[in-house]
């Protein structure tokens, strides 16, 4: 009787020795956590549309790093494929920028770790990724103010807001693009109290496969810090790289290249989905001829359609072609990031005409 009295008195002693005074027994061990403390608004994605991520994260190893993805289409690695890696700072705190989706994934991954630049499904935590926490972005897709444009028999709408392009946050001002009583558009790069804005309008609708065609008078003059771009873009079109095709004209910022103008396919960082040439002064005719798996890209002398017109460059796209869905096309006239050759004076072009073929 003595006896089973003293177990049961040496048990009751045992848990009250675990639970008020944290005998030792086993460690509970605690895994790292990841916390937001800058989430980028809820929009769709783009690579001209950037804002920053932040956060902390407790309990990572040394060599760990944060990569973090986000989501519009599939889930995009940021804020570059060439770039992925972001560091944790010895105060544990994280920091980078990330083009915009509908969510963002933060990795914590081992050293060794290969990003893929896009996952088609979110990604989960398993070897090299230590842990993933995804979080929505803030608020609702905003819809910008536009303004009417009738151009080449076509509505548009001019863009009148910001956006980060080619290192830079464009302002888009409506008072820079304008048709003129011949009919021909104008895109104009001007400063206005003491920042640049710039030139951006959208076509209202979707054509899909055909010829498109621009007639633009002579780019020459631009100056090496401006951009002008015709291209298709979609949106919604993430699982396509937003189904965009560009025909661009400028040095990029650097007067030291023998090149200043390009065709392209997304994403530009694939070999071969960039087509660099020289464009001669003067008017110049650019098509794009999209069919099922091929995008033929030309540019011919003067504002000639005809088959004899002096060729300049053309190329010819047969990976990675996207299918139609909602895209538009845009013209843009920009500025871009460089020390060397800033932009001074502004600049305007004109584009004669565009049409359509199906």
């Amino acid at each position: 009787m003595n006896q089973r009295r003293w177990v049961v008195s040496t048990e009751a002693l045992l848990a009250i020795c675990i639970v008020l005074t944290g005998c030792p027994s086993r460690q509970v061990e605690t895994g790292p956590a990841i916390e937001f403390s800058k989430i980028p608004p809820a929009a769709q994605g783009g690579r001209e549309r950037v804002d920053t991520i932040a956060g902390r994260v407790s309990g990572a190893r040394p060599g760990q790093q944060i990569v973090i993805y986000a989501h519009s289409g599939p889930w995009w690695v940021q804020p570059w494929p060439d770039h992925p890696f972001i560091p944790i700072q010895s105060d544990s705190t994280w920091s980078t920028e990330t083009h915009l989706g509908f969510e963002y994934a933060a990795l914590l991954v081992d050293p060794g770790y290969h990003p893929s630049p896009t996952l088609d499904l979110q990604p989960i935590q398993g070897g090299s990724v230590a842990l993933v926490k995804i979080v929505k972005g803030i608020g609702s897709l905003a819809l910008l103010p536009t303004v009417p444009l009738h151009f080449s028999g076509y509505d548009w709408n001019i863009q009148t807001s910001q956006a980060v392009r080619g290192g830079l946050n464009n302002l888009y001002d409506a008072d820079n693009v304008w048709s003129d009583a011949q009919g021909a558009l104008h895109l104009r790069i001007m400063k206005k109290s003491g920042k640049w804005t710039c030139a951006h309008l959208i076509l209202t609708r979707s054509l899909g496969y055909g010829t498109y065609r621009f007639v633009v008078r002579d780019t020459s003059h631009l100056e090496t810090a401006a951009v002008m771009s015709m291209h298709t873009f979609d949106p919604s079109g993430g699982d396509q790289h937003y189904r965009e095709m560009d025909i661009e004209l400028g040095r990029w910022g650097d007067a030291t290249s023998k090149y200043n103008a390009q065709y392209g396919i997304q994403p530009f960082y694939v070999p071969g989905n960039v087509a660099q040439f020289t464009a001669p002064s003067g008017t110049l005719t650019h098509t794009l001829l999209w069919e099922p798996g091929r995008a033929s890209f030309k540019t011919v002398r003067g504002s000639s359609t005809q088959a004899s017109a002096p060729v300049v460059y053309e190329h010819v796209f047969t990976s990675g072609v996207p299918s139609p869905g909602q895209e538009l096309l845009e013209f843009m006239l920009y500025v871009v990031a460089s020390d060397k050759y800033p932009a001074e004076k502004g600049s305007e072009l004109v584009i004669e005409k565009f049409e359509y073929l199906p």
